[in-house]
């Protein structure tokens, strides 16, 4: 029996598109090739269809049900007031949500009473002056806000932040604790049991996360050092270990973080590992 394809959207333009087709590709899923415009992707080998959404409606499209889960940023979803919510953490699209106002406008958040701030994500941050009791008048804009302060639009400015030198040639400074860390998620509307298609995504993706953070290192050592070389190549449940046809020695495998690949390298050298070999992981389940 045929079963309803799974509807998955996807950001179709911006910073987050990229590397969610990039992801869904390792994680084995058809995607759209270099330079296609398809709004639609079938995939029956996987069950499901993409939908190629614009990143600020994906949240809409899943709260309502027209599709069952989406890739969007953590700021669009919580400004959109959809009833979607995180399934999953995607680590890529990092950004930094702050107040930024010219020198001596406001200390803190709580300044910020009778002040009208510019903003283009005006859902979040009326949430966030809700919660803190703070009654400041939110102005929507569309786009960028850098010089809304300049044109006397706004006195405060709330907006996404890498390095501040936009903010700093607007003659802005940043003002108290960032709103919000956000990143591209995986969301979906939550209400029901999720479909196989949909539990599968989800164990691809993770697998795709942690082969992206892990690296295989497999090394041999004497068998008298392989308690000391296990508790830095603990593995995730614990390491593989093998004798080898040399007497006094075995073989020892084991995932590590990638970041740390190369420290624990030099260390286990100092035990007398030899023959110490770092390979990717392409796929795995955990």
């Amino acid at each position: 029996m045929t079963t309803t394809p799974v509807r998955i959207a996807v950001p179709n333009k911006g910073s987050l598109a990229g590397p969610s087709t990039e992801m869904m590709r390792e994680a084995g899923y058809r995607q759209r090739g270099s330079g296609a415009r398809d709004l639609v992707l079938r995939d029956p080998d996987n069950n499901v269809e993409f939908f190629y959404l614009r990143p600020r409606d994906i949240a809409v499209y899943v709260g309502s049900g027209k599709v069952d889960v989406g890739i969007t940023g953590r700021d669009l979803l919580l400004d959109s007031g959809a009833s979607a919510h995180e399934l999953l953490s995607l680590g890529f699209g990092g950004s930094t949500f702050r107040f930024a106002a010219r020198p001596g406008t406001a200390a803190d958040v709580a300044d910020f009473a009778g002040l009208r701030v510019a903003t283009s994500y005006a859902g979040l941050l009326e949430t966030y002056f809700g919660e803190r009791g703070v009654d400041a008048s939110v102005i929507r804009l569309d786009g960028a806000v850098e010089t809304a302060v300049q044109l006397g639009v706004a006195d405060v400015i709330a907006d996404v932040v890498e390095t501040g030198t936009t903010l700093r040639q607007a003659g802005l400074e940043i003002v108290g604790e960032p709103i919000l860390h956000s990143e591209a998620v995986l969301i979906s509307r939550g209400d029901g049991e999720r479909p196989p298609a949909v539990e599968q995504l989800l164990r691809r993706l993770n697998g795709v996360l942690v082969a992206r953070g892990y690296v295989m290192m497999d090394y041999d050592i004497r068998a008298e050092r392989v308690e000391e070389a296990s508790a830095l190549t603990p593995g995730l449940e614990s390491p593989t270990v093998s004798p080898l046809h040399r007497e006094g020695w075995v073989a020892v495998r084991a995932m590590v973080p990638r970041a740390d690949a190369q420290r624990i390298m030099d260390d286990l050298w100092e035990l007398g590992a030899r023959a110490i070999l770092v390979t990717d992981i392409l796929a795995c389940r955990i």
